[in-house]
């Protein structure tokens, strides 16, 4: 890594002589392997190891920026002097610009996201092989739709003219399988999936493929249900995508343009008191913590719904400026951005929420999506099992469940199975009644 940071700071240099007023230079490498398994045999093996450097130069408060994956001296060179003069013809951004060096993170947590674990290509295989198998051999799967496992290891470094120096390393894992139950038009597809920090920290690949298996046979022999008003309940494996409305909703760019249905909503109570949302960049040993932000800023773990209530808005540098606050130290390297995100489990159990419910849908895929960001109106094809007597019944296909966000956060209460098994995750979700438009 000492060798990225040397480039990194050429590239400072060469800036500087080229005219630039600040910059930034970002040099990464990395090795990335996958293996896609069907029947049990090799249907693809990729393996790519890559370095690249990212220039961003300011000139006043204009800006421009380049890659490149050569990084000889005369490479560099050439791609420092296209940026600068790229900068020079760009129009200017008052709201553009490095950190104060006062705002520069200064501590840098042990977060322990990069792996010694070496994992070969016959470890890939033997992986994807085992997770197939296990999902195969569940009774009503016919037939593998694939299978893969992956590895990457990455090295990258950053300096930029406010003094900000860091170099990283990153490790990820990753196992799927996606397999078909049933025959002819009455097929139905499944699958499951884990990645982690550690090899070793993947669940085993048995649990992965046998879930595959068992999801795809659940939907076979799917209904079609009348239009109606009914209870909805998302399944914590789609449940995240409330989360992820909810950040959009509160980016500070979004916030900045006035585009958002959430744009009034600062320090109101948007979700039942029972409702907390988590952005923790340092949790360890998890895909997305960061021991500084984005644009060198310090990190903290954050209630961006504390109790239901809305506290702050996530804002990078230029979005904080706009506004006229403060950086949250949420800020990304093309704008605001949140790391591990989850939504706080709640008291009661999916089954004891189906039970209260008695009858209504449980949702368990999307099937596109019509969703206005400006207004909050929410629209997405949908399918799952029908709820009968507090139980799941029979699995429904071709649902289109709609709503608005607004109301849909007001109602939500959250399940108390929350596993963290990503980066953004949240438990399954009752939501009150929605209109699903069926046949």
């Amino acid at each position: 890594m000492t060798e990225l940071l040397t480039i990194a700071k050429d590239i400072l240099a060469l800036a500087r002589k080229e005219g630039a007023t600040d910059a930034e230079a970002i040099v990464a490498d990395g090795s990335d392997r996958s293996i896609t398994i069907r029947n049990g045999e090799i249907e693809n093996l990729e393996q790519a190891e890559a370095r690249e450097a990212t220039v961003r130069v300011f000139v006043g408060k204009s800006s421009a920026t380049m890659s490149g994956s050569v990084l000889t001296p005369d490479a560099l060179e050439r791609l420092v002097s296209r940026a600068v003069a790229m900068a020079k013809l760009a129009p200017p951004d008052p709201y553009a610009g490095l950190a104060d060096p006062s705002q520069l993170a200064t501590h840098f947590p042990d977060l322990d996201v990069a792996s010694p674990e070496v994992i070969t290509a016959d470890q890939l295989r033997e992986r994807a092989q085992e997770t197939e198998r296990t999902a195969l051999a569940v009774k009503g799967v016919t037939r593998s739709n694939g299978a893969g496992a992956s590895s990457y290891s990455g090295h990258s470094a950053v300096a930029a003219s406010n003094g900000y120096e860091r170099t990283s390393h990153r490790t990820s894992f990753g196992n799927s399988v996606s397999v078909i139950a049933g025959e002819g038009t009455a097929m139905e597809r499944d699958f499951d999936g884990h990645a982690a920090v550690y090899w070793s920290d993947l669940e085993p690949a048995e649990k992965i493929g046998r879930t595959a298996g068992e999801r795809a046979v659940r939907r076979l022999n799917p209904r079609k249900m009348p239009s109606q008003t009914v209870p909805v309940i998302f399944d914590r494996r789609i449940a995240t995508s409330l989360v992820g409305h909810l950040l959009g909703g509160i980016n500070g760019a979004a916030i900045a343009r006035g585009t958002s249905f959430l744009k009034e909503d600062l320090g109101k109570a948007l979700f039942a008191p029972n409702v907390t949302i988590i952005d923790d960049p340092l949790r360890r040993r998890s895909l997305a913590s960061r021991a500084a932000d984005g644009e060198g800023l310090p990190v903290s773990r954050r209630a961006v719904i504390d109790k239901g209530v809305l506290t702050n808005w996530i804002l990078d540098l230029r979005s904080a400026r706009q506004l006229g606050l403060a950086p949250t130290g949420q800020g990304g390297r093309g704008g605001p951005s949140t790391s591990n995100v989850h939504m706080e489990a709640g008291t009661r159990s999916p089954e004891e929420m189906m039970k209260a419910v008695g009858t209504g849908f449980l949702v368990t895929e999307f099937i596109g999506s019509s969703i206005n960001m400006v207004t909050g109106d929410y629209s997405r094809g949908a399918s799952g099992y029908w709820i009968e007597n507090g139980e799941p019944a029979f699995p429904v296909s071709e649902i289109t469940i709609a709503g608005n966000l607004r109301a849909m956060f007001k109602a939500l209460e959250p399940a108390n199975d929350l596993i963290f098994r990503s980066s953004t995750v949240a438990p399954t979700c009752l939501l009150g009644e929605m209109t699903l438009a069926g046949r």
